[in-house]
């Protein structure tokens, strides 16, 4: 079979422009990026459609192919006379360069030009980085030049859209400076990656450049020696931040091989952000289609989590249906067998896997309140008696399961999935939350850990206790939490599969993120900025002298 880049290069696209058409978008609406890209930039959102969520169990090694189901859904959703529109998040050059090799689906489930979307794109990301380095220019500016804002610690970050552990640790020094009352100064500093910084989380939450200003000016970058936090606004930053931005808060218009309209647009990471598209995609999606389908990033326990608590609270929408992917062979992984030999029928380890598939069925269910289909994304290596063990334990957790083949067959191979999803739609539910806003942050932590992961609460670090008493202390309350944590597991440790019980996570950290409007607890040994494998994808992505792009997948 062809590999992904090459499927991807041999594919004829339409021209944006008839794309656009099919969502009844005017020149107007558009601005061209050449011939297969565009930015939308709607005056008004009206969102109407049936929103669709895709989500999966925990990740493995083997892959779940969460995007992938996503593409073909849509398309399987055209091919059976819906009018749909993707909404999908853009790819990091991390972990396109370090473990994915690429992120916009795979085989004939993809969004196209590929090459494009895993790289530069639009250059979103880059403009998200700018932003954010901006800010942290100007705070070692104000502390050099005199101080007059009187900062003594300092918490926003540098970020980089790429894998560099060296990054997580450094010593910034300057000649001269007041921060500590003397001629110089060092402090500690460290890098986030793009997607897990603030920055990316305000784009991707603005409802537009007034918002997208505002949460920009409500940063918290320090504190004074009166422990009062000091503001992006107040170093007068927010204005040119946003300056860099005006381009990047439009959402991206592509679409995928089949032509079914795809919006692309921001990339937090759901292991260490909030993990969602922009909430302006979503609203794009749902304004100018009958079918909106989007994902959210790594497992139910992660992304679908922090779609639900949090940006469905800040958009004010909700799923009507949500969509669960799973493998055989990653259940099987799950239930204890050798990862390589995960082709091989085992029965044994695919039934003790499918206790992690239940978990997030429950929770999609019984805790959101949520009509679920559960998609199994099928591989050639699939046994009958294994398909059938699947389907029967979907049976006794009261949803129906569709082997899908949108790999191999595109929207041909996603049409039962669609079918079955259009009338999951059709049920009428009202979406609960796992935690109570106006809960303390002790409790909504203590909420997701036990309806979520279904563990028995959350222990905390001295640094994390002294943050959320600084934090409730200043009367901040009403805001969601975001739990950063290993995406391999239900739990804090990534060795524990299926579906664990009786573990507590550990909270090392608290960070306020004042223009996002949340809080995020770093849980377990997960990192904010990731580091290369032994053997990263960069090495075996190259380029010819004719242009063509080889090793992306």
């Amino acid at each position: 079979m062809l590999s992904d880049i090459e499927i991807a290069e041999s594919a004829k696209p339409e021209d944006i422009k008839k794309i656009a058409a099919k969502l009844s978008l005017t020149e107007d609406e558009l601005e061209l990026y050449g011939k297969y890209k565009a930015k939308i930039n709607l005056a008004k959102y009206s969102p109407k459609s049936k929103l669709i969520l895709v989500t999966a169990i925990n990740p493995t090694a083997s892959g779940e192919g969460k995007t992938t189901v996503s593409i073909g859904l849509a398309d399987g959703l055209s091919r059976i006379g819906k009018k749909a529109c993707l909404a999908l998040r853009e790819p990091s050059l991390g972990p396109v360069f370090g473990i994915k090799g690429g992120a916009a689906g795979g085989g004939y489930a993809q969004v196209i030009p590929m090459a494009d979307i895993n790289l530069h794109f639009t250059g979103d990301l880059h403009a998200i980085t700018a932003a954010n380095n901006l800010l942290c220019a100007m705070i070692d500016n104000h502390i050099f030049r005199g101080n007059a804002l009187g900062i003594k610690e300092v918490y926003f970050h540098r970020c980089m859209d790429m894998n560099d552990r060296a990054l997580r640790d450094i010593t910034l020094s300057c000649e001269a400076g007041s921060m500590k009352g003397c001629e110089s100064y060092e402090r500690k500093e460290s890098f986030s990656i793009t997607a897990a910084s603030e920055v990316m989380a305000i784009l991707c939450l603005s409802r537009d450049l007034r918002d997208l200003k505002k949460r920009l000016g409500d940063i918290i970058v320090g504190e004074n020696a009166k422990g009062e936090y000091v503001y992006a606004r107040d170093l007068k930053a927010d204005g040119a931040m946003a300056t860099l931005l005006k381009d990047a808060i439009n959402p991206n218009l592509v679409q995928t091989l089949e032509g079914t309209p795809a919006i692309v647009h921001g990339g937090p990471f759901a292991n260490i952000a909030h993990g969602c598209n922009s909430v302006r995609a979503t609203l794009a999606a749902m304004t100018l289609a009958d079918y909106a389908v989007t994902e959210a990033g790594f497992g139910a326990d992660l992304g679908a989590e922090k779609f639900l608590d949090t940006k469905c609270r800040m958009a004010g929408i909700e799923p009507d249906c949500i969509v669960v992917v799973a493998t055989v062979k990653a259940l099987k992984l799950h239930g204890g067998a050798d990862k390589t030999n995960l082709s091989a029928e085992n029965i044994p380890a695919l039934e003790k896997g499918l206790p992690n598939l239940a978990k997030h069925v429950e929770n999609m269910k019984n805790v959101y309140k949520k009509p679920v289909v559960v998609a199994m994304n099928r591989f050639f290596t699939d046994t009958e008696e294994e398909i059938k063990t699947v389907m029967t334990a979907c049976e006794k957790m009261g949803v129906k399961a569709v082997f899908t083949d949108v790999f191999l067959k595109g929207g041909e191979g996603g049409k039962e999935l669609a079918e079955e999803v259009v009338k999951a739609c059709e049920t009428k539910s009202k979406l609960h939350f796992a935690y109570d806003l106006k809960d303390d942050v002790k409790t909504k932590i203590d909420c997701i850990v036990r309806n979520i992961y279904g563990g028995d609460g959350a222990e905390y670090s001295e640094i994390a206790e002294k943050k959320i008493a600084d934090i409730e202390g200043k009367g901040i309350s009403d805001l969601p939490v975001i739990i950063a944590k290993t995406q391999y597991s239900l739990s804090d440790d990534a060795s524990l599969l299926s579906r664990p019980t009786g573990f507590k996570i550990f909270v090392r950290d608290i960070e306020l993120r004042g223009g996002a409007g949340f809080i995020v607890a770093v849980a377990g040994s997960i990192m904010l900025m990731p580091g290369l494998g032994k053997v990263p994808c960069a090495e075996k992505i190259d380029i010819d002298n004719d242009g063509k792009i080889t090793g992306l997948s």
